[in-house]
């Protein structure tokens, strides 16, 4: 390499010159709000796989999530055709006769508010598809559709390395979100599924994890079926008063 211009520096060979975005900030804000605004967790989805180039621009755009000390602890299994044929079926199985074992402690109590918009959501998908309220036979038969990945072509988990512990998880947590967003501006349906989380040691089976892996969460994916009143709800967000706080001197 030829030394540099006299007067300039040297630039290490790693460091990367800024990316400039010629969009207006405007735009980029609306782009970003639109694709907030419109996103919504699918339960119910169409047969038809997304094709592997889709998905693999998905995890591209994923892949830019920030993380502490950029550790990307991130990695992904993922299923496809009859894979994820296995997959749903073994899970099922597994639910059904083995209690929960998350890597990550579920909630031990959601209190206040927390407990209130659980309900709030749980009341709302139940009335968009007709369960009455008490009928705990039919809340329980829904919540097992997420167990079968609610007929999703694709599951992908998301584990982190056990040694990072809850700060892996948290920086899994934001890459879930790009994948989430990156999926929704593709055209591509998803919903992000703690629940599978507590059959860890199915999962851990089934894609040969090693032990050191733990298990964060699961994102079903595919094309929404907007047929199923299941797809008609949504839930609505607190304000930013119930979320942020202000000092001013």
């Amino acid at each position: 390499m030829p030394p540099p211009p006299r007067g300039q520096a040297a630039r290490p060979a790693n460091k990367r010159s800024p990316i400039v975005i010629s969009a207006p900030a405007s735009s980029r804000h609306i782009d970003l709000k639109a694709l907030l605004d419109t996103r919504s967790s699918c339960r119910a989805f169409r047969a038809e796989p997304v094709p592997r180039a889709t998905i693999e621009q998905i995890l591209d755009m994923a892949q830019r999530t920030p993380s502490w000390c950029n550790t990307q602890p991130w990695q992904v299994s993922i299923t496809e055709g009859e894979g994820t044929e296995r997959f749903r079926k073994g899970l099922g199985e597994y639910v059904r006769s083995f209690p929960q074992a998350p890597d990550f402690p579920f909630p031990t109590e959601y209190r206040g508010q927390y407990r209130d918009r659980r309900l709030e959501a749980a009341l709302a998908l139940y009335d968009a598809v007709g369960i009455p309220r008490g009928d705990r036979d039919a809340s329980r038969e829904q919540m097992m559709k997420n167990f079968d990945l609610f007929g999703a072509p694709h599951v992908a988990v998301i584990t982190s390395d056990a040694a990072l512990g809850t700060y892996g998880a948290l920086d899994c947590g934001l890459y879930i979100n790009t994948f989430l967003l990156a999926a929704h501006s593709l055209g591509v349906a998803a919903i992000p599924q703690a629940a599978l989380a507590g059959s860890a040691p199915y999962i851990r089976d089934f894609f040969d994890l090693p032990e050191d892996r733990k298990v964060v969460c699961s994102i079903s994916f595919g094309y929404a079926d907007d047929t199923p009143p299941a797809n008609s709800f949504r839930t609505p967000r607190a304000n930013i008063e119930a979320a942020a706080t202000w000092v001013q001197e």
